[in-house]
């Protein structure tokens, strides 16, 4: 009965106590198409992500049933960093629903103009707030029905204390002519947050508390994964793995209670199997750490961190084949910075095709050959298998009319014609590719099927193609595995590496593209295929996390283009959309949302990307 109060009672307060207004809420997800689109064509930096931003606490004065019900503690507020632009997952500050999807707008044209640095948040956020409206006056009507809404909504300063009160009037002013106040007065606590404005104060993420250890498996990566319903980057830190006998006696009494303390305590992989207590877990913290440990683990949930990059990156490159890398910050590439390590597999016996695939691949080769130039007779010729009959008759006439004719032409040949078409499939062989998606194939197993498949389709058509596999474990080494070169036949040898190709490491997907594009550009072909197949962003343990391996990698691609290439990406993360277009064009990939249909789709894909070569 207590239980069943409480319940009345919590839901009855919390109705009382709610500020927001959820009828009328707008959600990031559904706008976040239309919000990129306005944010690159107001000017906004093209490598920027849309993502959903944390919670962050706010210690601005609460009326009493807030402190009753324990509501708006947390407030989610825009801004925007290196790689991404963080909007609110939503918006219900307004009850009316079209005054919650202006916000959204507007909040995206402040933020073209915003460069992320820190500096007083008042200024900015006027500075911001006036470049925006002098430069898209379009956005003027929609600002002021947001600044009428917003006033309404906020405290009156007169039922404040003298010194917020003084604050409090500052901001309106602010808001209603931005530019218009030099200084914030100083008070106390924090002032009401300022939906309208970026954050003052951004989260970061938190310092790296260790080196990465290069050890190959931590734990056995299998059982369920599942990836939260959320796009939100979580903020988390990297720490020792904790000693599993340490329990809670180690904590400090009086931290218990306090709501953003870390606590290095190891919950043990067998308590993790329940995936919806993981996942309401990571939804609550404010950070979360990270260690590496060898344990099993039966299940593992799906999200992003906001990780630091590490700072070990200083082994010596002395030898292989070495590549430069784009660093975006200082607008230059960096020469000789990264190792390639070609490696061939070497317990890779022949094999057969897979049974479960006989059947696709044999209509997938009578498809393809439909591709392949028909066999025409080339006539002419000074030697051949066969006499030209119409050329040797024209020769004898010609002879008997008494002219004199060389007797060179006189033989023909059945030839195959040619697409003049070369094609380099570079394949991310990552330790992501290890994780299920579904109870009996991984991504890794799907890649192994396409692979397969994109073999005996080309084999069909007779046009040159090479297959290559990467991973990295930082910039030296980038491990490139050759399962097909170009001037090898595909058969039962190459279909043996396929089969042997397991996940690797890391995706610095630039390294592997310039690589590629070296191998590619000395083809005697005048059209050239780089198709890139992948199951994500471009990433590393150094860092070439995050922004850093988004810019590189499309550097990578416009060098290939400049070369003559045509560079192409297929993908099966579901967030493709959301970074691709910045890296190969709004045509230059393809989002492939079920992973299982990639073995059949993929050579359906190259047959239109190629079909009209000739």
């Amino acid at each position: 009965m207590e239980e069943h109060v409480g319940a009345l009672w919590h839901r009855l307060i919390t109705r009382l106590a709610r500020t927001r207004h959820p009828e009328a809420a707008v959600r990031l997800a559904d706008v976040a198409g239309t919000l990129g689109i306005v944010f690159r064509a107001l000017g906004g930096d093209g490598g920027l992500q849309l993502e959903a931003a944390d919670g962050t606490d706010v210690r601005a004065r609460r009326g009493w049933l807030q402190r009753v019900a324990g509501t708006d503690r947390k407030v989610e507020l825009a801004w925007r960093d290196d790689r991404s632009l963080r909007l609110p997952t939503v918006v219900d500050w307004f009850a009316d629903r079209a005054l919650n999807r202006d916000l959204y707008l507007w909040l995206a044209a402040l933020a073209v103009h915003d460069d992320g640095a820190a500096g007083d948040w008042l200024a900015r956020s006027q500075a911001l707030a006036r470049r925006a409206l002098d430069r898209f006056p379009g956005l003027r009507p929609r600002w002021q029905r947001l600044v009428a809404a917003h006033l309404a909504q906020r405290p009156d300063p007169a039922r404040l204390p003298a010194a917020e009160g003084a604050r409090e009037r500052a901001i309106r002013a602010a808001l209603a002519e931005p530019g218009s106040v030099p200084a914030l007065p100083a008070a106390p606590g924090d002032a009401f947050p300022v939906p309208l404005w970026l954050h003052p104060a951004p989260p970061r993420p938190a310092p790296a508390a260790l080196p990465p250890r290069d050890d190959d498996g931590a734990g056995a990566r299998n059982g369920r994964t599942r990836a939260l319903e959320d796009a939100r980057r979580r903020r988390a830190e990297r720490v020792e793995e904790p000693q599993g006998d340490r329990g809670l006696v180690t904590v400090r009494m009086e931290n218990i209670f306090t709501v953003g303390e870390f606590v290095n305590v190891d919950r043990g992989a067998e308590d993790e199997d329940d995936l919806e207590r993981a996942a309401t877990a990571a939804r609550d913290m404010d950070r979360i750490a990270v260690s590496r440990s060898r344990k099993a683990s039966a299940s593992r949930l799906k999200f992003d961190l906001d990780l630091p990059a590490e700072a070990h990156d200083d082994l010596v490159l002395d030898d292989g084949l070495l590549l430069p890398e784009w660093d975006w910050k200082r607008a230059r590439l960096q020469p000789d910075h990264c190792r390639i390590v070609s490696m061939l597999a070497s317990e890779a016996p022949p094999c057969v095709l897979p049974p479960h695939l006989e059947r696709t691949a044999r209509r997938l080769r009578s498809q393809f050959q439909a591709l392949a130039p028909a066999r025409t007779w080339h006539r002419g010729l000074a030697d051949g298998p066969e006499i030209d009959v119409d050329a040797y008759l024209r020769f004898a006439a010609d002879r008997a009319a008494g002219h004199g004719v060389a007797a060179d032409g006189l033989y023909r040949a059945l030839r195959s014609g040619s697409r003049d078409l070369a094609c380099l499939l570079l394949a991310d062989l990552s330790l992501s590719t290890d994780s299920w998606i579904d109870d009996h194939h991984r991504v890794i197993d799907v890649i192994r099927d396409s692979l397969f498949l994109f073999g005996e389709s080309l084999a069909a058509t007779g046009d040159r193609f090479a297959v290559l596999g990467f991973s990295s474990r930082r910039r030296d080494p980038v491990r490139v595995h050759t399962l097909k070169a170009f001037d090898e036949p595909y058969g039962a040898v190459v279909r043996g590496r396929i089969a042997a190709i397991r996940p690797g490491y890391y995706t610095r997907m630039g390294a592997a593209l310039r690589h590629g594009t070296a191998l590619l550009r000395v083809q005697p072909s005048n059209r050239r295929l780089l198709l890139l197949l992948t199951d994500g962003k471009p990433n590393d343990i150094d860092r070439y996390e995050g922004r850093y391996g988004i810019e590189d990698t499309r550097h990578a691609v416009l060098a290939a283009r400049r070369a003559g290439l045509q560079p192409f990406c297929v993908t099966i993360d579901d967030r493709g959309n959301d970074y691709l277009p910045h890296l190969f064009g709004s045509d230059g990939y393809v989002v492939i949302r079920r992973p299982s249909e990639l073995p059949a789709r993929l050579p359906a894909l190259y047959a239109r990307l190629t079909g009209s070569a000739g």
